[in-house]
């Protein structure tokens, strides 16, 4: 049991969800100290189980249906499916169960968050064709990760604001360009497959030039929310944390040196979303 729950767990990359839920945490605060709605722990809990669910349905349905082309690339051939360690068929009723559970869980939370949960779910999962026809795929990953904030606040108010909205571009841009730095590893895979990147269009130069403007945006973001939001000096310090793990995933990528990639994607980019939701959350909750 205990086995078949690692294979699923790393099916997913569940350890990557470190990304997405320190936002998603981020707008569940701002709408209950922000906006000075009640805390309650099953909302919580029910807000936390959707971005699992949708996560966990998004990447087991990319593995689905990008088999074929894992198997075709040295990188991913000895991933879950096509390893033969998950069956494909297996893989598939997995991603439908998760995708019942978000759902399911949308209904209990309010009834604007479950009439937008197909429409959650259409961006999460349709990231995975994109790659198909377009070389912006990975805007559209990061669109999917920007849902995490705006959906946490609309479980708490029911009602957008500009705040949260914020937030959600700041993670758009964000995971965009950090996306693009990962898929330089794939650059001639994704040329001989005839598979669309950034890094496929523009080459590894122009890739990283891509990716710092969109850093750059989400820097100004990150300022712009502390302005907007009217937070203090704890905001800043993890504001200032976030950026500087931007800086640093540039000087540690080269164009011809991606030796140092993955220490860019996970370790950067997780110190990066934890540090910044933990000094605005208590930043917030220092100013009740």
């Amino acid at each position: 049991m205990i086995s078949t729950v690692n294979k699923y767990l790393s099916l997913v990359k569940f350890s990557h969800t470190i990304f997405a839920m320190p936002f998603a945490m981020t707008g569940f605060f701002m709408a209950t100290v922000k906006e000075g709605h009640p805390f309650r722990w099953q909302l919580f809990l029910l807000v936390v189980l959707c971005m699992v669910f949708a996560r966990s349905a998004a990447m087991a349905f990319n593995r689905w249906l990008d088999a074929e082309i894992d198997k075709r690339n040295p990188r991913t051939a000895q991933r879950e499916i096509p390893a033969g360690v998950i069956a494909a068929s297996n893989a598939l009723y997995f991603v439908i169960a998760n995708a019942a559970l978000f759902m399911l869980c949308t209904w209990f939370i309010n009834r604007l968050c479950f009439f937008l949960s197909p429409v959650a779910l259409l961006v999460v999962l349709g990231y995975s064709y994109t790659k198909r026809f377009t070389a912006l795929c990975h805007l559209v990953l990061g669109l999917g990760l920007s849902l995490a904030p705006i959906g946490a606040f609309l479980s708490v108010t029911g009602y957008f604001a500009l705040l949260p909205v914020l937030v959600s571009v700041l993670v758009l841009c964000w995971v965009s360009g950090f996306d693009i730095i990962y898929s330089l590893q794939d650059e001639e895979f994704d040329r001989s497959q005839s598979l669309n990147s950034i890094p496929a269009w523009l080459g590894k130069p122009g890739a990283l030039r891509c990716s710092e403007i969109l850093h750059v945006i989400a820097g100004l973001l990150v300022i712009a929310i502390g302005i907007q939001g009217h937070f203090h000096w704890l905001y800043w310090i993890g504001a200032g944390v976030f950026m500087i793990m931007l800086v640093s995933q540039h000087l540690l990528v080269k164009p011809h040196d991606l030796s140092r990639v993955n220490l860019a994607f996970m370790t950067t980019n997780g110190v990066a979303s934890v540090v910044y939701a933990i000094f605005a959350i208590a930043d917030m909750l220092v100013a009740l």
